[in-house]
């Protein structure tokens, strides 16, 4: 499994296309799938972007949770889906196309930040994701908090 690490900026071309980091593939190491899913994250205002075999191993975690015969658990699984997004970076210079709503879901026009997250990569708008920088005391209260 890949572990994703270090932030990238790249900008939206013309076309909508955006240059996958090669640190990121290098990290995938060599020959491995270079297909990913990617989807809106629940929390945050930014794509979530997997591996496949990260991505079938962590919605077959969240499916196995769910209740098909309950409709509100076949409603979640519907919106979890919904908006979802098979990609692959083209293997000669990298680029990737993004479906076009998805980045205006969550407002990225020209500049991007790739943010390792260890299993998966979030893509950001560049100023939402600077905006959401913590100060180092809230980053520390918070882990005072989360980890005693």
């Amino acid at each position: 499994m890949a572990k994703f690490i270090g932030c990238y900026k790249a900008k939206v071309d013309d076309k909508g296309r955006l240059i996958f980091p090669a640190a990121f593939k290098s990290s995938m190491g060599e020959g491995a799938s270079l297909r990913f899913v990617v989807k809106k994250s629940l929390f945050a205002e930014c794509l979530e972007m997997y591996a496949y075999d990260e991505w079938e191993k962590d919605s077959e975690a969240v499916r196995s949770r769910l209740n098909f015969f309950n409709p509100e658990h076949a409603a979640f699984w519907r919106e979890y889906m919904r908006g979802t997004a098979d990609v692959e970076p083209d293997s000669k210079l990298g680029r990737m196309m993004i479906p076009k709503e998805m980045l205006d879901r969550v407002g990225i026009t020209k500049e991007v930040v790739f943010a390792g997250n260890n299993h998966l990569i979030e893509i950001w708008d560049k100023e939402k994701y600077e905006a959401k920088a913590m100060k180092s005391e809230d980053f520390v209260a918070l882990a005072e908090k989360i980890l005693g």
